[in-house]
């Protein structure tokens, strides 16, 4: 599809339901919209419906009521055009461990329809992408975690979707392994593809994206962009790690202030209190800072704060 002719929306639900046969209301109505080009992260708690959600989205799930639309094609009329957009990353490893890996990816073009002698370039091209073509004639099983993790998002995008689906991309991973993960899906989204994450990395979510969702007990509490929920956040917490100790936390006009150990002081800033301030009355004091950092990821805090409602 030319890109000039594609929709505003990489994705559209409205109204989306789904009761399972023992009851359970698993999406109560659930509405959101994830723009063309939009990084997307659909964050909530476990059991909270974001499986179900993906799954709906792709087909392997069916939904009670609603519409889902995919650029433009709704999954009850036009099925095969709305897959063909989508490439989903489970959490789960999934392929066989024993086949060679150009075959993965090959037979994973075949899926969809692509000749043999294409689905063996769009196989090579894919796998140089993901920095895989040197591993290509080994198995998943020779992979460290951090390939089998590219190996999963070569595959899904093989077919050339328009909206990847990335669902604990980064689960169980080291940090370098995150990092270079993160720097691939920002590569993806800048070329143009439209992506949407789900993660318990809130700093991932901060990090990646620019509009956020977040879903409790089968509905979205909030659907809106990333810098304006952490404008939310009225305070932050810091932590201090002092040159030298002190025996009681000092008491500042600029914060409260409460001591981990000898030299560590942790502040909650006053609501019109900026570090400027608090550094003046630091050395007013004679306190002497080595290093300092946030206590905790800001979107995480929001998150705890707005599920716990």
């Amino acid at each position: 599809m030319n890109t000039t002719q594609m929709p505003e929306h990489a994705l559209l639900i409205k109204d989306l339901v789904k009761r399972y046969r023992s009851g359970l209301l698993a999406l109560d109505h659930i509405s959101l919209e994830v723009k063309r080009g939009d990084f997307y992260a659909l964050l909530g708690p476990n059991g909270a419906g974001k499986s179900t959600t993906i799954g709906i989205i792709c087909s392997l799930i069916n939904k009670t009521s609603g519409q889902v639309q995919v650029y433009g094609h709704d999954i009850d009329d036009d099925f095969a055009a709305a897959k063909r957009m989508i490439g989903l990353v489970p959490q789960e490893f999934n392929f066989n461990s024993f086949e060679p890996i150009n075959e993965i990816i090959s037979n994973q073009a075949g899926y969809y329809g692509i000749p043999r002698s294409l689905a063996k370039e769009r196989s090579e091209y894919t796998l140089n992408k993901l920095g895989l073509w040197h591993k290509r004639r080994n198995t998943p099983r020779e992979l460290s975690g951090g390939m089998k993790r590219r190996l999963m998002i070569a595959r899904a995008l093989v077919h050339d979707p328009q909206l990847l689906i990335l669902d604990e991309p980064t689960a169980g991973v080291d940090i370098e392994i995150r990092r270079s993960i993160w720097e691939l899906l920002e590569e993806l989204n800048n070329e143009g593809r439209s992506i949407i994450l789900t993660t318990h990395y809130l700093e991932e979510a901060e990090h990646l994206c620019k509009n956020v969702g977040i879903i409790d007990n089968g509905r979205i509490i909030i659907d809106t962009s990333l810098r304006a929920l952490l404008d939310q956040l009225q305070q932050e917490t810091y932590i201090f790690y002092l040159q030298e100790s002190l025996a009681t936390a000092p008491k500042l006009n600029t914060a409260h202030a409460t001591l981990s150990d000898e030299r560590t002081l942790e502040l909650v800033p006053q609501s019109q209190s900026g570090l400027e301030e608090i550094f003046a009355e630091f050395e007013t004091l004679g306190i002497r800072v080595r290093s300092m950092r946030n206590k905790s990821n800001r979107l995480e805090e929001l998150f705890m704060n707005l599920v716990s409602k």
